[in-house]
């Protein structure tokens, strides 16, 4: 015991420690709950927590990892404190070392006395880790490069979606071990996705393209085809159900989806000063180079509108987006499952802005309406959404009205105006 307290008195004083007394004791002056040690080979402070190690009675010791030289060890205080296992550390001068080479951690298992009087070694052997320090240098600096990557996009002018996104993918690579400097390496991982399709490839590919023109890195882009499909249409019908058995902000913005077909991130974005509750419209900023527009709402809309909180300036709270898709998701299932509907899992809150170009352009046979209407600057971009358009059947809701205020509420509705007959009533119909 009075060894391992040497020891530890050593490791001690290599790890930055200082040692006071008190009552004729001597004490640690500062305890690790809530202060990271110093670096053992360098002196670093910045360090991150990498994972635990415990002792014989199921004290629980920090290993800890140096960003600065990759160096990983376990703090000797806890060790002191668990008193079951020592993690000795053989001092190398600094000097001599370079930052280049390997560095070799000796951890060494130790016994507390036991209650007979003898201190016992586990298994009598001492087990000796290399820690390649080339390797895990190329670690940090890959994340000190994504950080670079991420603030040269901003500078550069990019949308946050458009930001988030490719940090978010160049990050997955990142903790699946690829190494980010290599573009072969890159490329091999990319390919080995089965799971992603050849569009969400292509998107990987730009934004490490976009990575590797910062770091002027050569590289030979790979091409992905994407495989065009059918888009998903569902029933007015479905889209209703979900609108009704959703949560009050989540009905809330599929309302709006299915009324004005933006997108979900413009509609994040809307303020109340956006929404004119006298006229009835609402005004959405524009959105991957789009353009703004003004659309006509319902009074159900509206008033589904104001029933949202009014934490903030945003109409939705700004909270989280990616939060409310999962909510959303999570209720879909439920719906799913309640209705006996498997249709219901298919749609997405893009979905709804595919459902409102479909019946709009079936309504009016106008692709320049339907391209003002999504905001599109090249029509190109519009036919996406609309060449596709069949319906096998011409099955309609038919209703009436007798005065100009129920036929005003009829198109509101999405009724639409089909002749007057003789007796002066106005006939309306609107597809299933």
């Amino acid at each position: 015991m009075a060894e391992l307290t040497q020891q530890t008195s050593a490791a001690n004083r290599i790890f930055g420690r200082e040692a006071g007394s008190k009552n004729g004791e001597s004490e640690l002056v500062r305890g690790s709950a809530g202060v990271s040690p110093l670096c053992p080979h360098c002196g670093s402070k910045k360090l991150w927590r990498d994972g635990l190690r415990y002792s014989l009675f199921g004290d629980r010791i920090q290993r800890w990892l140096c960003r600065n030289c990759g160096l990983r060890f376990s703090d000797p205080f806890d060790i002191e404190r668990a008193g079951s296992t020592f993690e000795r550390v053989e001092r190398v001068d600094t000097e001599e070392v370079k930052a280049t080479e390997d560095i070799v951690i000796t951890r060494q298992i130790c016994a507390t006395e036991t209650a007979f009087g003898g201190a016992k070694n586990l298994d009598h052997t001492t087990e000796t880790t290399t820690v390649v320090g080339d390797e895990r240098q190329t670690r940090t600096d890959q994340k000190g490069k994504l950080i670079d990557y991420l603030w040269h996009m901003k500078k550069q002018g990019y949308s946050e979606e458009t930001v988030k996104t490719r940090a978010k993918l160049l990050t997955q690579l990142h903790r699946q071990g690829t190494n980010l400097f290599n573009p072969e390496d890159v490329k091999k991982a990319i390919a080995m996705h089965e799971t992603w399709s050849n569009g969400h490839k292509q998107i990987v590919v730009h934004a490490y393209n976009g990575f590797a023109k910062m770091l002027d890195i050569e590289w030979k882009p790979p091409t992905y085809v994407y495989d065009k499909g059918l888009p998903f249409i569902p029933l007015e019908k479905e889209i209703d159900a979900l609108i009704s058995g959703c949560s009050t902000k989540i009905a809330a913005s599929l309302m709006l989806l299915k009324e004005t077909g933006v997108r979900i991130g413009e509609a994040w974005k809307l303020k109340w000063t956006d929404l004119d509750e006298e006229n009835g419209t609402i005004k959405t900023r524009a959105e991957k180079h789009g353009n703004p527009r003004m659309f006509k709402i319902s009074p159900r809309l509206i008033a589904m509108l104001n029933s949202l909180p009014k934490k903030n300036e945003y109409i939705f709270g700004n909270a989280n987006l990616a939060g409310h898709r999962w909510r959303f998701d999570r209720q879909k299932r439920r719906l799913s499952e309640k209705l006996q509907n498997p249709r219901l899992l298919q749609i997405k809150f893009h979905t709804l802005r595919h459902w409102k170009a479909t019946m709009e352009y079936n309504k009016t046979k106008d692709i320049l309406h339907v391209k003002q209407l999504l905001g599109h600057k090249n029509i190109n971009s519009t036919l996406v959404y609309t060449q596709l358009v069949t319906f096998e059947n011409d099955d309609y809701h038919s209703a009436t009205a007798k005065t100009t205020a129920e036929g005003q509420k009829l198109i509101e509705s999405g009724f639409e105006f089909v002749c007057t007959t003789p007796e002066n009533i106005m006939l309306f119909r609107k597809r299933k």
